[in-house]
């Protein structure tokens, strides 16, 4: 079946409340842990542009690269390292303006300038991590974190 996103215009807000129903839309009916996340990833790279989007699940003590949209990737991440690694050890959202501030950073591309990381949560468990990355400084605030986990939470069905 063929799935066309609705590209919104307008504000950020705007663009994450007309992106979530459809976002909605492609999970509804969907078991599949991959496909969603693939889906979820590549929705949110069509709508804006992200440099990088993408999720990394938990194998052991270490982050697994798992469905993206972007460059290639870091492979690997060991928990508390990065800002991944951090999010997840830490088990919160973390919103980091200027990467090259953030200590231990890992810097998969030295293009990436700013980044979000979201907990990825399943029935009251983390099992990874959202990572969205810009080229641009000061790209993520408090209205990507509360969308993201609005979109997030459509998982944890």
């Amino acid at each position: 079946m063929a799935e066309d996103l609705q590209i919104a215009q307008g504000s950020k807000e705007e663009q994450y409340q007309n992106l979530l129903p459809q976002i909605g839309g492609l999970l509804y009916g969907e078991k599949n842990q991959i496909a969603n996340l693939a889906n979820i990833a590549a929705a949110l790279k069509e709508q804006f542009n992200f440099f990088w989007v993408g999720f990394y699940l938990i194998d052991g003590e270490e982050l697994v690269l798992g469905p993206f949209q972007g460059p290639v990737a870091c492979t690997r991440i060991k928990k508390g390292k990065g800002v991944c690694g951090s999010a997840w050890a830490q088990e919160s959202t973390l919103i980091v303006p200027d990467v090259e501030q953030f200590p231990g950073h890992i810097a998969c591309s030295s293009l990436s300038k700013s980044e979000i990381v979201l907990p990825v949560w399943k029935q009251g468990k983390i099992i990874g991590v959202l990572d969205v990355d810009s080229s641009a400084l000061n790209s993520f605030d408090e209205i990507d974190e509360k969308y993201l986990t609005q979109v997030l939470q459509l998982l944890d069905c």
